[in-house]
């Protein structure tokens, strides 16, 4: 994977911090990515991902007044949500269990912890790019399938012996 790969690429960046978005902006930039699309909170970010049509977006956890969290739910789920299989890379600096576990039940497809290093991100910009998941819509949830192993051996339809076969659809 080398930087001209990427540089078909639109990116919105979804930070409050100036400074972080500055570096996130000049990352992209390090990893051939010339557009990129800057917004400060989650609202800004929903109206620019109609408008913008960008390919990816890099997220912070904490803003206000919509936080990363809930622009994913947004995005994945809203009727109006302009593109609910976007990937999202959620980048924070708040790697508790359980945020990490927020983000992901939320519909994020790759989790990026600060401080953030070049090679990390285009680990997870090669892994959207190259490897797109599944999408999977039940009850519950809308967004990549969390199961980030197949196992090839596997002949049946479900992964778990609990699976029930009306509950879940790989989209």
């Amino acid at each position: 994977m080398t930087a001209a790969s990427f540089d078909h690429l639109r990116v919105l960046i979804v930070e409050d911090n100036n400074h972080m978005r500055a570096l996130l902006r000049s990352l992209m930039t390090a990893l051939g990515i010339k557009q990129v699309i800057e917004c400060t909170d989650g609202a800004a970010a929903y109206v620019e991902l109609r408008e913008k049509k960008p390919d990816f977006v890099l997220t912070d956890l904490s803003m206000k007044p919509i936080d990363g969290i809930e622009f994913t739910r947004m995005v994945r789920n809203a009727k109006d949500s302009p593109n609910p299989y976007i990937p999202i890379i959620m980048v924070t600096g708040h790697t508790e269990r359980g945020r990490v576990e927020a983000a992901r039940d939320a519909g994020v497809t790759e989790f990026l912890a600060k401080p953030i290093t070049v090679q990390n991100l285009l680990l997870r910009v090669a892994e959207i790019v190259e490897r797109p998941r599944p999408f999977v819509r039940c009850a519950t949830y809308f967004g990549p399938d969390r199961r980030r192993h197949k196992d090839d051996d596997y002949a049946g339809p479900w992964r778990r012996q609990d699976d029930i076969t009306n509950d879940l659809a790989i989209i």
